[in-house]
């Protein structure tokens, strides 16, 4: 059966979006169904949406607010919100913090970032303030001193904090060694990356006897994805919110998946936002159904078109086009991205295919060389912030021989992409 709220939105951004009119050029004028319409392809939607000049937009952007979801390797990525579609996404959200665990009389110590148009502490500023029960905000962000952060939670005895896992475990490591614990903190809420087992033991020692839980899915070009579920204690599963489509393809057909436990990369199609419009968006994450009827899905890492490390995106394809342009030598025949998590942190590895031989002389010398070029180059904006914030591992280098790219083992394909997270 043909959905027409579906119908109405593809009508809807074929008339005012120019982008959208080309992508869908080819389908019927009374087109109602997503699965038959194509993917967004990632790399034409961000050339087609400049910041002073974008086919993407459905008409002006006369109110509202604008954030970066850019990362390292290019041009800034501008995501543009009206004030409307931004008051519904944080009532939403909001609705999930409760779900989460959030009560009546909290005390939330905000600790995501602010300023330079990222939009977590602005996020969870505004959501907070909708809440459907009474709380009160305590506006830090993460660009605080770990000192002054502790002193206020201690002050106003902070019974949540929200922040992305590396700012928890920095945290965590300055309540340990200056006031040993904040035992008010009943409720750790962390979003932007996911959590690992490390870092609950350390954050454990400073809030002893605290949840963690997940504070919510999704991220800054896609908007909230979905909530946690009350209830459920694996972090990564989540629950699809009321106002998008998700669905999960196969990584190698593209076939939609409905089963349980089989992978597929997660696309988003939102019913609400008109003016920067999402219609089967690839968000680049792998998920898995857990209960298909109620829309409740496990987040399983990275699919391919981007690696988060920490909180920052890295375009997998600019990553590759930086490896061309720097290695006018050629000495790399192959490339493929690696991310680790290793002493609370996580880490983006450069895999090189180069040489069988071990290298030596001037191919040693020029190995070094387009380490230190390729260091430099993506050692920039957003990786570089975090970088010196301590909240993720500096860039590695890592030489293979020809064959030493890691394949898909059922089509032969070499993976962009190896998530070692993922166990």
């Amino acid at each position: 059966m043909k959905d027409p709220q579906i119908a109405e939105l593809i009508r809807f951004v074929r008339e005012r979006s120019p982008f959208y009119r080309e992508l869908y050029a080819g389908q019927p004028d009374d087109a109602a169904e997503l699965a038959a319409l194509p993917l967004v392809p990632m790399r034409e939607y961000w050339a087609a949406h400049g910041l002073r000049d974008s086919r993407v937009l459905t008409g002006p952007h006369t109110d509202g607010v604008v954030f970066n979801t850019g990362g390292t390797t290019s041009a800034p990525r501008i995501s543009v919100y009206t004030w409307d579609e931004w008051r519904s996404a944080g009532r939403r959200f909001g609705e999930a913090l409760v779900a989460a665990g959030l009560r009546e009389g909290d005390r939330v110590a905000n600790l995501f970032y602010a300023g330079r148009l990222y939009p977590s502490f602005v996020f969870l500023y505004d959501c907070v303030q909708d809440l459907p029960v009474r709380t009160v905000q305590l506006p830090i962000s993460g660009n605080a001193p770990l000192d002054f952060t502790v002193g206020v939670m201690r002050d106003f005895a902070a019974t949540v904090v929200a922040a992305p896992p590396t700012s928890l475990c920095r945290l965590a490591t300055e309540v340990v060694g200056s006031v040993g614990a904040l035992p008010d903190v009943r409720l750790v809420l962390f979003g932007g990356e996911a959590c690992y087992e490390d870092q609950l033991a350390l954050i454990a020692r400073a809030f002893p006897g605290a949840e963690v839980r997940s504070g919510g899915y999704g991220s800054v070009d896609a908007g909230g994805l979905g909530g946690p579920v009350p209830g459920e204690p694996d972090t990564r599963v989540h629950e699809t919110f009321p106002d998008k489509v998700l669905e999960l393809l196969d990584p190698d057909t593209g076939e939609v998946v409905e089963e349980p436990g089989r992978p597929g990369r997660v696309v988003v199609t939102d019913l609400t936002r008109r003016l920067m419009p999402l219609l089967r968006y690839p968000v680049g994450d792998l998920a898995e159904w857990v209960d298909f009827p109620r829309r409740r899905f496990r987040l399983l890492g990275r699919s391919g078109e981007e690696a988060k490390v920490g909180t920052v995106n890295v375009d997998l394809e600019g990553l590759h086009r930086l490896v061309e342009s720097a290695d006018a030598a050629g000495r790399a025949v192959g490339m493929q991205a690696v991310v680790r998590h290793r002493e609370g942190l996580d880490e983006l590895v450069l895999r090189l295919a180069g040489s069988a031989a071990p290298a030596a002389g001037a191919d040693a010398a020029g190995r070094t060389e387009l380490e230190r070029a390729l260091t430099a180059r993506v050692h920039v904006e957003d990786f570089a912030e975090t970088l010196e914030l301590g909240l993720i591992h500096p860039l590695a280098i890592e030489w293979v021989g020809p064959d030493g790219l890691v394949s898909n083992p059922r089509t032969g394909k070499r993976l962009r992409l190896v998530d070692e997270r993922v166990g």
